[in-house]
């Protein structure tokens, strides 16, 4: 008897087994499809949040270029009624930028043109 017991028992683990594998595998049948569906759902999300963020983020940008312009048009207006209350400031600015020019070797050769009220004198004579 106990060589049927043992024979019983060993049977009844192979049978065991074999049926949880065909559980396993009729169940992967049915989760698999449905877990592949779960992600490409997640996958699209994913999609969707970085697109919102990159349109968040040229939104920020654009807003920054036009703070940026309104800046610059301010900083333009400013500087031009500085020209306009103090006629030497542009020769000042034409110093400060020649000597800066000077400084970092930008200037290879000087020419000097002789004017007259701002007008350059095409003719040179002594006097």
């Amino acid at each position: 008897m106990s060589k049927d017991k043992n024979w019983f028992s060993v049977s009844m683990w192979i049978f065991l087994s074999w049926f949880f594998v065909i559980i396993l595998i009729v169940a992967s049948m049915f989760l698999i499809p449905m877990y592949n569906v779960w992600k490409a759902g997640q996958e699209w999300k994913a999609n969707l949040m970085k697109a919102e963020q990159e349109k968040q983020i040229q939104i920020e940008q654009a807003k920054a270029e036009v703070e940026s312009a309104k800046l610059r048009a301010q900083a333009i207006k400013i500087v031009w009624e500085a020209t306009k209350q103090y006629p030497e400031y542009r020769t000042q600015e034409f110093i400060w930028a020649f000597a800066n020019a000077m400084e970092n070797w930008n200037i290879q050769k000087i020419i000097y043109v002789p004017t007259e009220a701002n007008i350059p004198i095409t003719e040179a004579r002594p006097e």
